[in-house]
């Protein structure tokens, strides 16, 4: 007999092994036309498999994130079906679940083209209205190399060298066309109904750009037709979001091919840079920070000694004078230990907080350069806290509140937290790492909000909390850092002298709240639709006339809002008041104020707000105390 105890504590009794599906189906039709696999003893395996032993089992639908994960692990199978129906010549090498979708690498002998893709996709809705099993085979190692072999699959087969140890594997036979996997996957295409085949794109084998380039078929698949609809809908919305095109509409950067990587600011979008900045320089003068800054170019030696040379050396830009070399850093800890370190330093001046916002260089790849979310130049509100390990809660404390008011002074309230423990490759004592992990969580704690745990996912030498942010349309950002670190100081010889006259190593807090402002800026730009707040927008009102004759009026109201500190612009061209209007609510600029001969005699404005809301008209005066108040209260 086999005993399988479901997750409500029920149990069914089967003569025998007994397959996920036929435990499903003992329990109601629903349910069986609805398993998508099963997780016997928190172990994943297909419908098809048998469980030959008492177990506990849990039947996975397409309800369930597993089986989502395994709908989209299916289709990129099914695009495998599709392109070797199509392109018998192809060769096809690797198809992963990616969030919110899947891929597929393809080796073949020209581009993919957008037609391609849509017959690739009518392909594979045929494919699925055949309503075929999906059929999985457990093959000895030896057949499997000679199905691959027959087919032709070279990536196929050197995928199999790169698992020796592999006695046997999983087939997964699509009617005529057989992939690779160890699954599950579906039972049936009938599961794999709300699919879209989204981009194509290049890829090199095993990401490497020295080895050859491959084709990427990008797609996603939901568990129904709603949500896939609803996913489209956030993708359209994403595209008029963009922050490369809103980029070029308002007239904020640009991106050149002489400085790949790189971001050309233009006047408009470099206001909005300086208002971040200065806020969080505001941030620093407010909570304790000291204002530094460190060279960019360091000798190699210094992050040898740090550990970065090893880590990082194909990231690092490096340059050489007078036969020593040189790095352009990629990070700014170093340099504020280096600072630390000028003077003898007591335990009274701890904690010590530096803040930078420190230019930093990577050598990203190409294909992984994305407008201003991804450069190879960028900025950090960089800060480093040195502290005893007694003052590791309350510093953890202090900053997640801040970092709080932050967010949300730039309009994001939902925050998903995460700590990182210990990895099993690590330095220090475990009564270290069980100190420096309480502070991080009971940090959070007394925040009261919940929290994720990373288990090993800690640097080797501490723990850290991840502060990822939602945007409008529930996309996450992970930009903040709390990292504990018992190691960089010591390295380079920081030291504090202790109440009882010792020497001691500080510990060394790395944060970081918006992470790189190019990166953070764009986060910004799509959140808001280009609309920025009334306090961060490049230009907060224009002000228009009707006709000439009001041309000297609305000059001295520009006037009187620039002293009040207002980012203010004046179109006193002859114009249409009308195509005015239009052109700069295409600008998203916050307010028009618009005079004609009534506002100019009773000293008055008409006040059009963003989003085509005609305010009327109002005294000059009551307009700059409302909008005075909104740019102070971050409205």
């Amino acid at each position: 007999m086999v005993s399988i105890q479901l997750p409500d504590g029920s149990k069914r009794e089967f003569p025998g092994p007994v397959s996920v599906a036929e435990v499903a189906a003992s329990i109601g039709p629903g349910l069986a036309k609805n398993t998508v696999a099963g997780k016997v003893d928190g172990r994943l395996v297909d419908a098809s498999d048998r469980i030959d032993h008492d177990a506990k089992l849990q039947i996975i639908t397409p309800k369930d994130d597993e089986g989502l994960e395994i709908i989209r692990h299916s289709c990129a199978h099914l695009v495998g079906h599709a392109v070797k129906q199509l392109y018998p010549t192809a060769k096809m090498v690797i198809g992963p679940v990616i969030e919110e979708g899947f891929y597929y690498d393809i080796s073949y002998e020209r581009p993919f083209t957008p037609e391609d893709m849509a017959a690739i996709e009518t392909r594979m809705r045929e494919l699925i209205a055949k309503d075929y099993d999906v059929i999985k085979r457990m093959t000895p190692r030896a057949e499997v190399i000679e199905v691959f072999k027959s087919r032709g699959e070279d990536y196929k087969l050197r995928l199999i060298d790169d698992m020796p140890n592999e006695t046997a594997m999983g087939l997964y036979y699509h009617e005529e066309y057989v992939d690779m996997c160890r699954g599950p996957h579906v039972p049936n295409t009938r599961f794999l109904k709300s699919f879209k085949l989204t981009r194509l794109s290049g890829a090199y084998w095993r990401g490497d750009a020295k080895n050859e380039q491959l084709q990427r078929i990008y797609g996603t698949a939901w568990a129904d037709k709603k949500q896939l609809d609803d996913y489209i809908k956030r993708i359209e919305e994403a595209e008029k979001r963009d922050h490369r095109k809103l980029g070029r509409e308002l007239d904020l950067f640009h991106l050149d091919e002489h400085a790949p990587g790189l971001v050309f600011w233009h006047p408009k979008g470099w206001t909005v840079w300086q208002q971040v900045e200065q806020y969080m320089r505001a941030v620093y003068r407010d909570n304790g920070y000291q204002e530094v800054k460190g060279p960019q170019i360091l000798d190699k030696t210094l992050w040898e000694k740090t550990g970065h040379w090893d880590k990082y050396r194909d990231n690092m830009f490096t340059t050489e004078s007078e036969k020593r070399d040189y790095a352009l850093k990629p990070m700014n800890c170093p340099g504020h230990i280096l600072i630390f370190k000028q003077g003898i330093k007591s335990y009274r001046d701890l904690p010590l907080r530096y803040g930078e916002f420190g230019q930093c260089h990577r050598n990203e790849p190409t294909g992984g350069l994305h407008g201003i979310m991804r450069v190879r130049g960028f900025t950090q509100d960089d800060g480093h806290i040195f502290c005893t390990e007694d003052m590791i809660l309350d510093e953890c404390v202090a900053y997640t509140t801040l970092l709080q008011k932050v967010y949300r002074d730039f309009g994001f309230t939902d925050i998903i937290y995460k700590v990182a423990t210990r990895p099993d490759a690590r330095i220090g004592s475990d009564e270290i790492w069980d100190k420096a992990e309480f502070a991080l969580m009971e940090s959070l704690r007394r925040s009261g909000v919940e929290f994720k745990i990373a288990p090993g996912d800690g640097a080797f030498y501490g723990p850290k909390i991840e502060y990822t942010l939602k945007d409008a349309l529930g996309r996450q950002w992970q930009c903040g850092t709390m990292q504990v670190d018992f190691s960089m100081a010591e390295r380079l010889g920081a030291e504090y002298v202790a109440e009882s006259g010792e020497r001691k190593t500080p510990v060394m807090l790395h944060r970081a709240i918006v992470g790189s402002l190019e990166r953070f800026i764009g986060i910004l730009i799509e959140q808001h639709a280009g609309a920025m707040p009334v306090w961060l927008a490049p230009v907060q009102v224009l002000v228009t006339n009707i006709t000439g004759a009001q041309a000297d009026y609305a000059a001295d109201i520009a006037k009187t809002l620039q002293k009040q500190g207002v980012r203010v612009a004046v179109d006193l061209r002859n114009e249409k008041i009308n195509y005015k209007i239009r052109e700069h609510s295409m600008q998203k600029v916050p307010f028009i104020l618009v005079v004609g001969d009534k506002e100019k005699a009773s000293g008055a404005v008409a006040v059009r707000a963003r989003g085509n809301q005609d305010l009327g008209a109002v005294p000059l005066e009551d307009f700059i105390q409302k909008l005075v108040a909104d740019i102070d209260g971050k409205v």
